[in-house]
């Protein structure tokens, strides 16, 4: 008989597949941000390494622009890597007992990015440097907070792809980080075998999820679904952001 938290877990990823599948993003941040519920978030990282890695690179080979997408994003998916080993051992070290409270700021940031319509441009010519800056800073929080969202989604919508070649874009970013954060994560002796049962249903339920999204995609208004989801990862990351003083 499956246990509390294996039905837990599998609700968690079975709701974030979901999501990832009608709006095709969500997974990591939802999964972090309930799981730290029950476990600490270092543990949390290490079950969503595997589900995480077989959704970003389906979403990443979906599409025929992944060549060019890598040319021009290879400095930012390099600096996410280096930015991810600097941080590592903060979400395992002396400064674990502020990740719950790092998460929460970490996902309300992204959900105001989402809520607030900001029409940001970046220019080709500023890639270079702004590319490597911001895939530094992603790799940082990353390793901190198993989230690899801020400030690399708002940057690659802010550079002008295609809706096609962004989603592929973020599939890309979002494969690199979840492979950065996996050698963090074991690096840090979270990856344990005692994980085996809750990783293979995570995976299970999270490709099921964003399989059941996809097909629901057409029947739901994703603007619509997607305002709602950051509402709601708002008033998530705000309760953890404060929970050490309620």
């Amino acid at each position: 008989m499956l246990g509390q938290s294996t039905i837990y877990i599998a609700a968690v990823f079975a709701l974030a597949g979901l999501v990832k599948g009608v709006i095709g993003l969500g997974l990591p941040t939802i999964s972090m941000g309930l799981l730290v519920f029950i476990m600490p978030p270092v543990e949390a990282a290490a079950i969503l390494v595997a589900p995480s890695l077989l959704t970003n690179v389906w979403q990443m080979l979906a599409g025929g622009s992944l060549r060019s997408i890598a040319r021009r994003l290879w400095p930012m998916m390099a600096a996410i890597c280096i930015g991810t080993w600097l941080g590592s051992g903060l979400m395992s070290g002396g400064y674990a007992c502020y990740g719950v409270v790092a998460l929460g700021v970490a996902l309300a940031l992204y959900a105001l990015t989402g809520i607030v319509v900001l029409r940001l441009a970046v220019p080709r010519r500023s890639e270079l440097a702004l590319g490597p800056l911001t895939g530094l800073v992603t790799g940082i929080i990353t390793a901190a907070t198993g989230v690899f969202v801020i400030p690399a989604v708002p940057y690659l919508q802010a550079i002008g792809f295609e809706k096609d070649e962004l989603v592929q874009a973020l599939g890309l970013s979002f494969t690199i980080s979840t492979i950065a954060l996996g050698f963090s994560v074991g690096a840090s002796g979270a990856l344990t075998l005692s994980l085996a049962v809750p990783v293979g249903v995570a995976v299970v339920l999270s490709i099921a999820g964003m399989g059941a999204g996809q097909a629901l995609r057409s029947r739901l208004s994703p603007a619509k679904f997607r305002q709602w989801f950051f509402i709601a990862l708002l008033l998530l990351g705000i309760y953890l952001a404060l929970a050490p003083l309620i």
